[in-house]
């Protein structure tokens, strides 16, 4: 568990498990400002459990997801995450290992089994 996890009696952050999930590729690495910008290829299923501002694991590092696509995400790596761990170091072509978030891989588990449809949703007034 991230240690950030529990800050003022409330669970915050990204539940880390240790488990890999899969293996990436940095498919870009691009200099913004005083960060890093790393793309990711991750593969489908990776990428359909992830949401845009929702947390991964790169290489056991816990960072937020600031762009998504159907088979990739990208980070951001301030300066202190860059110096701090492997992943300033990483360039384009390295193969890095990720986690998901465990909440999102129970949520598409659920929703695959689910018989739930949007109209049955609409119908009950969930949605519009």
């Amino acid at each position: 568990v991230e240690r950030s996890m529990l800050m003022n009696g409330r669970l915050d952050g990204h539940i880390v498990q240790g488990h890999v999930d899969g293996r990436g590729e940095i498919i870009a690495r691009e200099k913004a400002g005083r960060n890093f910008r790393l793309k990711i290829r991750c593969g489908r299923v990776l990428a359909a459990q992830s949401v845009l501002k929702g947390s991964i694991t790169v290489d056991g590092v816990s960072l937020t997801i600031s762009a998504l696509g159907e088979d990739w995400l990208e980070v951001n790596l301030i300066p202190v995450t860059a110096a701090e761990t492997t992943l300033g170091a990483r360039k384009t072509g390295d193969a890095v290992n990720l986690e998901g978030d465990v909440v999102g891989k129970y949520i598409a588990r659920t929703a695959a089994k689910s018989t739930l449809t949007e109209d049955m949703l609409a119908a009950a007034g969930f949605i519009g």
